[in-house]
């Protein structure tokens, strides 16, 4: 079992800026993107809970630069469990480019989400983490992966 999720795509020209390379907005939009597919690939019960009174809150989020990426370049978004805490779920991204070499790092992301509950008046409250989601993320953690 790989010890992360994988989201692959194709950089476009719309993600990129007039030097040429990826606009660095657009690595926050992939980390979403990748969290995205990941609940619809391996948590469907977490999107239909989304469509109730469940909220997944980003409560920090940040991203590291090693290289660059260019449009038409295939990159590979792959996220991890770092850790859980109360209602907190971390997870850690690595943005690799693919081509005919080895893949090669480019970024490196974190987000923290935070498990939260709506009432009808709209106000959010802490709610623990769905068990569906538990169990999904469980099988990207480097403890269950070693």
């Amino acid at each position: 079992m790989n010890p992360f999720y994988e989201h692959r795509q194709v950089v476009t020209f719309a993600d990129t800026n007039v030097v040429g390379n990826v606009y660095f907005t657009h690595y926050f939009e992939w980390q979403g993107r990748c969290r995205e597919r990941f609940l619809a690939d391996q948590a469907p019960e977490v999107l239909q809970a989304l469509a109730g009174d469940l909220a997944l809150v980003t409560a920090d989020c940040s991203c590291e630069f090693f290289g660059e990426l260019y449009a038409l370049d295939e990159v590979s978004i792959r996220m991890a469990l770092a850790g859980i805490e109360a209602n907190r779920v971390t997870m850690d991204f690595g943005y690799y480019r693919l081509g005919s070499g080895p893949a090669r790092l480019v970024a490196r992301g974190r987000q923290t989400i935070a498990c939260m509950r709506r009432d009808p008046g709209g106000a959010l409250a802490p709610t623990e983490i769905p068990g569906p989601l538990r169990r999904a993320l469980a099988r990207y953690s480097p403890v269950t992966a070693a």
